[in-house]
């Protein structure tokens, strides 16, 4: 053999050690945290390790938390961290590994709570009305005195506007009968609404009711819930991830994750925007949530289960439940609803 093909083949052989050392590395060694990684809570601190599976001696390790740095050690020296982070939720837990030459990452999955019980609200009736029971209530709005309600069921699904004090339909645009209508929120004088599983979201003007445009989702996997803070538009999708969609091109620009003191919760249907929270409808349950839009955190939950006693077309159908909340902000006055309810109530809650 010749020398010039033996310093080929050697060569070789190095640049594959190489290219192989990062995976050495992750088979080496495991993050270890102090505390259990589906329950932290902020505010906690935690310890932070590695595991050694092999006699690999480290040189340093760098941790980042959500891509944002907080730490790096000698060796195999733990790191102590305190929990602040303003987003609860699932966090990505990163290792970088240094080994002379060599380098690797590791990542954990941690999951991060509230450090506070949601308070829990009662209510009273302040007002009844009318309200339509063919109506499957999937968004509510008050705007200028009238209320928008967008309408559920494939082939019954529609566009409302309805007068608060009769419960008479003034306006509706019906949708074809491959959409089922979600939730609704209004913007700039516009009506948004969403569909359920088709991905697609509608835009209409207020006052003439006229369709004036469409958009689809991104990474979100349905449409149930909407609301606005007048400058981001919020939206649910049956998982634990609220995301925010930008006010003119109506794409998902981010998320953030819903949780309480005990795990991360999910299904949040109709939204609403009062007073800088949002309050969530869970699908099937009589209740309102309370959330945080700059934590995450279920700050509290309104027990509405006895108002569903006032209703008189409830029937066995296990799906006509609360769902339904509007909030005129110049008066101050909450109101809520359900799917197939013959009554919309205006309420007060209070802590119980």
């Amino acid at each position: 053999m010749r020398i010039s093909n033996l310093l080929v083949i050697l060569s070789l052989g190095i640049f594959l050690v190489s290219c192989g050392n990062g995976k050495d590395l992750t088979k080496s060694f495991s993050i270890v945290v102090d505390k259990p990684l589906e329950s932290l809570k902020n505010g906690e601190n935690i310890t932070i390790s590695l595991k050694p599976k092999g006699d690999i001696v480290l040189d340093s390790v760098v941790y980042q938390l959500d891509n944002t740095r907080i730490g790096s050690q000698p060796g195999l020296e733990a790191l102590s961290y305190t929990l602040n982070e303003q987003k609860l939720g699932k966090k990505q837990l990163q290792a970088t590994l240094y080994a002379g030459d060599k380098t690797a990452v590791l990542n954990e999955t941690l999951i991060l709570l509230s450090s506070e019980t949601p308070v829990l609200y009662t209510y009273e009736i302040v007002n009844t009305f009318p309200h339509a029971k063919e109506s499957y209530t999937q968004g509510l709005e008050f705007h200028k005195d009238s209320l928008y309600e967008s309408i559920g069921e494939y082939g019954k699904s529609a566009l409302l506007k309805t007068d608060l004090q009769s419960g008479t339909i003034l306006k509706r645009i019906d949708l074809d009968k491959t959409y089922f209508a979600e939730g609704l929120t209004v913007l700039n004088e516009k009506l948004i609404q969403l569909t359920w599983r088709e991905k697609m979201g509608f835009i209409y003007d207020i006052d003439s009711f006229k369709k004036t445009g469409s958009f689809q989702y991104g990474q979100s996997k349905e449409g149930w819930g909407l609301c606005n803070d007048g400058k981001n538009i919020y939206k649910s999708d049956g998982t634990e991830k609220i995301w925010i969609l930008d006010p003119e091109t109506y794409a998902e620009t981010g998320y953030f994750e819903v949780v309480d003191n005990k795990k991360v919760r999910s299904k949040f249907n109709e939204l609403e925007w009062v007073e800088g929270k949002i309050y969530a409808n869970s699908y099937q349950f009589d209740s309102i949530t309370i959330i945080n839009p700059e934590t995450g955190a279920i700050e509290g939950v309104v027990d509405l289960r006895s108002l569903k006693k006032q209703i008189g077309s409830i029937t066995d159908d296990a799906n006509e439940v609360l769902n339904g909340i509007a909030y005129d902000s110049k008066n101050q006055k909450l109101y809520v609803t359900g799917k197939h309810w013959d009554k919309l109530f205006e309420i007060r809650i209070f802590k119980k």
